[in-house]
């Protein structure tokens, strides 16, 4: 019975997202939980072609993700796949109806990481775009389960929490992106002199990306709001210390939340939660 291969898959997705985050694992245990697998599903596929472009060094990236973008369209069109992690996201692409352009744009953008380059303004959004707000996208398909009306209402809003995520891993990741991939995200920005003017510039324009996410997570039916809110409540904390971490720090080190704040802050939500005050 294919059932139980099924499970399996979804098994090995859920490794996947508690191995790589405790802030998206927590975030999905607190949301109902016909949409906890789905969204598991969606963090393996994406963990997985990440990994490929920032971990396997020591391997042609340009075959493997190759290979992950053939393997992922044949298990789409097959409905099936002896990768467990391209099993459970091709049974959730079929279930929620997750649109083809969402996955070959997070590709692609997947695809601009092989190479080292400095990104302009328009190189910049089109990999805003691919590695974040469709992902965005696609999980705002699971949680809006097949209401069109929801869906559209939300999806500019959705695009922004993910590009809030993605632009705070940015700064988060500063050091190993500049000093060891060679990779620099914000255009226009000289990190050789980055200094607190250049580091603000970029805090402002994530804070607006925030300020919408926030509102759409609103509007979200309540049996995902939670979830979605405690992942966002974690980001803004994250947010927070880097704000208060001097740029040179941000350029050396890697800015964490500990665990035991992030247990805080899950109660404290849920105070609010709880009262409605979401």
């Amino acid at each position: 019975m294919k059932e139980l291969f099924d499970t399996v898959s979804v098994k090995c997705s859920k490794l996947t997202t508690t191995s790589y985050s405790t802030s998206f694992s927590l975030g999905i245990k607190l949301l109902d939980k016909q949409f906890r697998d789905p969204i598991y599903s969606i963090y393996g596929f994406v963990r997985f072609a990440d990994e490929i472009v920032d971990t396997f060094h020591d391997y042609n990236k340009q075959y493997l993700l190759d290979k992950f973008r053939k393997d992922t369209l044949e298990a789409i069109e097959q409905k099936i796949s002896l990768n467990p992690i391209l099993n459970s996201f091709q049974k959730v692409v079929h279930q929620f109806n997750i649109d083809m352009p969402l996955i070959t744009t997070f590709l692609d953008s997947m695809e601009m990481d092989l190479n080292k380059m400095e990104y302009d303004k328009a190189l910049y959004d089109k990999y805003i775009l691919g590695s974040a707000e469709v992902v965005g996208l696609m999980c705002l398909k699971i949680f809006t389960n097949g209401n069109q009306e929801l869906y559209d209402q939300l999806e500019y809003y959705a695009m922004k929490l993910g590009a809030a995520f993605q632009k705070i891993n940015f700064l988060r990741d500063l050091q190993a992106d500049y000093h060891v991939m060679g990779r620099t995200y914000f255009p226009g920005i000289n990190f050789e002199t980055f200094n607190e003017t250049e580091k603000v510039k970029i805090e402002r324009d994530i804070e607006a990306d925030f300020s919408m996410g926030y509102e759409g997570i609103k509007q979200l039916p309540k049996n995902s709001r939670f979830g979605v809110y405690i992942a966002y409540v974690y980001y803004y904390a994250l947010f927070k210390k880097i704000k208060n971490t001097p740029a040179h720090r941000i350029m050396n080190e890697r800015i964490r939340v500990p665990d035991n704040e992030k247990y805080s802050l899950l109660l404290r939500s849920y105070v609010k939660h709880s009262l409605n005050m979401i």
